[in-house]
């Protein structure tokens, strides 16, 4: 990601604030370690623009005349302003957190003296617990995605097939070269979050549905511009993410009954079944390319919640 593209990406109501000039070019320091150093997106890059920018704008309201002021009481109140706004909980513990990542830079590249993020606490958000498809509602979804046979339905079903087998994101799906498949290992090697690669396993029925796309769909759809990509759109570029999410959403309301949960509710359906058939947590936080098993654990109070429904339903005493 260029400079120049970065630039024009990160720009919203917080992030667009007129900041002294100390305090925007200690930012765009920040934004430049998270977007060469660190490799984050530039959604995530956006988000922490603006939550970084909202934050230096308080502290020069709170008449802060260079970012080496900050202190852990513009934290604090710069937090209570956001309550008092109105701010969910959700949204408080992520601004905290923004918070935090900013100061520690701040610390190691000498702008500040101490670090005052380590004082601050934050409200933890209530993280509801994901929807996801039972096993005969993803094979439904599966199936009648295998029914169509046209070039575009073969892609449909490579889709669908490999969010659900890899547990993929969907950027990193469509992020998938040819040469990211191993047919004798029978694995993809994916790109995730903060350029981290990982190789997963690909179950059969995946494997058939993209050999099917490879050499019955991709034909038809390529172009001298195709390049190396694994799904094409319909002009023969690499399918755009907002592509997939509309074929998932097109696939998932296809059969009656079933969630419309979009491309993450069938990774956190892949998730969920693996870990009922019996896959341990550290296995499933490797498939996912979670930094943190905390982030995993989340598919443990899924299993759990599911059971208990199950339990109560079935059970003549529950």
């Amino acid at each position: 990601m260029t400079r120049a593209r970065r630039d024009r990406s990160v720009v919203g109501v917080d992030a667009a604030v007129d900041l002294p000039s100390a305090f925007a070019s200690v930012q765009e320091r920040y934004l430049d370690h998270l977007t060469f150093e660190r490799g984050l997106s530039e959604h995530t890059v956006r988000a922490y623009a603006g939550d970084v920018a909202s934050l230096l704008d308080h502290a020069v309201r709170m008449r802060c005349e260079d970012p080496s002021d900050l202190t852990i009481a513009i934290l604090r109140s710069w937090l209570a302003r956001l309550h008092t706004a109105g701010a969910s909980r959700a949204t408080l513990a992520r601004r905290a957190a923004a918070a935090r990542g900013f100061t520690a830079w701040a610390a190691r590249d000498g702008l500040i003296a101490a670090d005052p993020g380590i004082l601050l606490a934050s409200p933890k958000g209530r993280r509801p617990l994901p929807e996801v498809l039972r096993i005969d509602e993803a094979a439904q979804v599966m199936q009648a995605a295998a029914d169509d046979t046209s070039p575009r339905g073969l892609r449909n079903a490579a889709i669908v097939e490999l969010l659900y087998a890899t547990g993929a994101r969907v950027s990193e799906l469509c992020g998938l070269d040819i040469d990211d498949l191993d047919d004798g290992r029978r694995t993809v090697r994916l790109l995730g979050k903060g350029a981290k690669e990982r190789t997963v396993p690909v179950g059969e029925p995946a494997a058939v549905a993209v050999g099917a796309w490879l050499s019955r769909g991709r034909p038809r759809f390529a172009t001298l511009d195709s390049g190396p990509a694994l799904l094409l759109g319909a002009r023969g570029g690499r399918l755009d993410p907002r592509t997939a999410r509309q074929v998932v959403h097109e696939r998932l309301r296809a059969v009656p009954g079933v969630a419309d949960l979009g491309p993450h509710g069938l990774r956190h359906t892949a998730a969920t079944h693996l870990l009922e058939g019996g896959a341990d947590l550290r296995s499933v936080q490797e498939l996912l390319g979670h930094a943190t098993l905390a982030t995993t654990q989340i598919y443990t109070h899924v299993s759990i919640e599911r059971l208990r429904a199950t339990y109560e339903r079935a059970h003549p005493r529950a």
